[in-house]
């Protein structure tokens, strides 16, 4: 019993008012012409509800909830209505799409700041790899049936997929911007963009990365904002020079102790993709093509961000990060 009630503590305890307002936007109105749809917004808690249950696919999300009452209640299904069918859920993430989405996962991170649960004072940038649902096509280089993925650098080789980019705060461990992109893209050409988003919720004292995201554009952009960039420069970028940050071939940081202390903190970043992975099902999809991948991921982000909600709101701060407390 005790996981029903904290599921429904999950959803029942964060401010969904505005998510509401934008998927109502993708649908016509119950009293004008037409068939009258499903709640948009039970259908969105139902995409929530896959991943935080790690359930595999639709298919099996559907007969989970003919089975279960207590799952179509969260979903606000009511007594007499039967459970989303499977081209419910498929067709809403066409109808409201990733850049609706993305309106309600900036609106998130928002709420988050305002409650001084996100400070921003530090931001860690980094990618992670998701698999493609597909083979590779006779190129190498394209899916077979998924063209929009790409063969990039994965875990331990090359494989064919995506990369989701997320600009991190240190401290509180939550995303601040994200973007989805193919595998095969360098970090560099998302790092401005990361950072102008992030930079319109925080104001961070401190930019932490990779030396992959050494480039004088980033660093002059982040000093520009008053920010510190505490980023390594690889071995092919400033020879022979002094009093910088550097990481050699076995990850040791060399040079200002006060910069090799704050890069430390850079991974936060990989504590975060850790949870998205293991507790939010990101790397779990059936999916083909960027704009599902990208809608995907931002429901993984979306059940990050609502559990520091929910913490927050029944008092108990130090759940923030324990997705694991509201879905067991």
């Amino acid at each position: 019993m005790r996981r029903y009630e904290t599921l429904e503590t999950l959803f029942g305890k964060v401010d969904l008012s505005f998510a509401e307002k934008v998927l109502n936007e993708s649908y016509h109105a119950k009293d004008s012409v037409g068939r009258p749809p499903r709640s948009p917004l039970g259908v969105f808690k139902a995409h929530l509800l896959r991943r935080v249950r790690h359930v595999p696919s639709d298919r099996m999300l559907v007969r989970q909830m003919w089975k279960d009452p207590r799952l179509r209640r969260i979903c606000d299904i009511e007594e007499d209505e039967p459970p989303y069918g499977i081209a419910v859920l498929s067709r809403f993430r066409k109808r409201v799409g990733p850049e609706r989405l993305m309106r309600i996962v900036d609106h998130a991170i928002e709420l988050l700041v305002r409650k001084g649960r996100i400070k921003g004072e530090a931001l860690a940038l980094d990618s992670t790899f998701i698999k493609a649902h597909s083979r590779r096509s006779l190129d190498n280089r394209t899916g077979y049936s998924d063209p929009e993925s790409r063969v990039g650098r994965a875990v331990k080789a090359r494989d064919l997929g995506y990369r989701l980019h997320l600009a991190v705060d240190v401290k509180s461990e939550m995303p601040v911007a994200m973007t989805v992109a193919s595998a095969n893209e360098n970090e560099k050409k998302h790092s401005m963009q990361l950072f102008e988003r992030a930079s319109c919720h925080v104001k961070p004292r401190r930019l932490l990365a990779d030396p992959q995201y050494s480039s004088a554009n980033l660093r002059e952009a982040a000093l520009r904002r008053g920010t510190l960039p505490v980023i390594p420069y690889p071995r092919n970028q400033m020879k022979g020079a002094r009093g910088i940050l550097r990481i050699d071939r076995k990850f040791k940081s060399h040079g200002p102790s006060e910069l090799r202390r704050a890069y430390r903190k850079r991974v936060a970043v990989e504590r975060v993709f850790s949870r998205l992975k293991n507790l939010a099902g990101l790397g779990q999809h059936n999916l083909r093509g960027l704009a599902k991948i990208t809608f995907h991921a931002q429901l993984c982000l979306l059940i990050m961000l609502f559990t520091a909600q929910a913490a927050i709101n029944t008092h108990k701060p130090g759940k923030s990060r324990s997705i694991r407390y509201f879905a067991s």
